[in-house]
């Protein structure tokens, strides 16, 4: 009797589209190259078209598809623009990257309703509209993957970032009712939750010995994180994989918020 074939996990990502937001530096950069180096063609989602030049040449070069997409997700109707742009070049999205965030320092007494707009469109807003805008396609595909990008923060107090930790505590709500609203279409929508990496948002803060010590302190695998630590998660979630895992907020954080 010949045995059953195995079905190994596959995480290439050949055939696939992925649209990355806030793809230019960072955190973003990281994901769009890796998603490449598994075989998907690249949408970099920019709020400045007319930047990230080398990083689509080294996407080029690796044997993908990709274009540079005028994105900048405060705009809604510019979502819904570069979202079509997409759709026109390449005929389909099926991995979005819901990358573009901002964490400023505030004390919370001191913080001003323009200082909360801009955090919580941006974070949350932007998220929301961008998610909506790809998910009306891949709805009509009955297929897709969204990886949100969520924080440590959205699970834990940090001082002096009260706005930003709400933010992420929105995001992961957002990521548990719009995998439930969704899954019916075939689509999972999942979130990454990072704690300090070095990317160029970070390097301010760690270039501060006292205060990457005090990080460090708290972190119990003891190293600060590297771009490419997150985005391997992130290829992970957007590919076959994956297939049985929704609503689901992955932390990558050392292990700080074991405590």
């Amino acid at each position: 009797m010949s045995q059953p074939t195995i079905e190994f996990p596959n995480y290439k990502l050949q055939n696939k589209v992925a649209l990355v937001t806030g793809s230019a530096r960072g955190l973003g950069k990281a994901c769009a190259l890796a998603l490449a180096h598994a075989g998907a063609d690249i949408a970099l989602g920019l709020r400045k078209s007319d930047t990230a030049v080398d990083l689509e040449n080294e996407i080029r070069n690796m044997g993908r598809s990709v274009i540079r997409v005028q994105m900048d997700v405060s705009e809604v109707k510019e979502i819904e623009s570069a979202v079509k742009t997409v759709i026109d070049h390449f005929g389909r999205i099926d991995i979005l990257i819901n990358n573009v965030g901002v964490a400023p320092a505030n004390p919370a007494e001191k913080v001003t309703e323009a200082d909360y707009d801009l955090t919580m469109n941006l974070n949350v807003k932007a998220m929301f509209f961008t998610s909506q805008a790809v998910a009306k396609h891949m709805i009509r595909q009955k297929s897709g993957r969204i990886v949100n990008m969520s924080s440590q923060a959205g699970s834990i107090a940090l001082d002096d970032e009260s706005v930003y930790c709400m933010s992420k505590a929105a995001v992961n709500h957002m990521t548990k009712t719009l995998a439930s609203e969704w899954a019916k279409y075939n689509i999972q929508v999942n979130a990454v939750a990072p704690t300090f990496i070095e990317t160029p948002g970070t390097e301010p803060w760690l270039k501060n010995p006292e205060f990457k010590q005090s990080v460090l302190d708290r972190i119990p695998l003891g190293k600060i994180g590297k771009p490419m630590e997150v985005a391997g998660v992130v290829v992970f979630l957007a590919s076959e994989a994956a297939s049985l895992i929704t609503g689901e907020i992955v932390m990558i954080d050392g292990g700080w918020t074991l405590k």
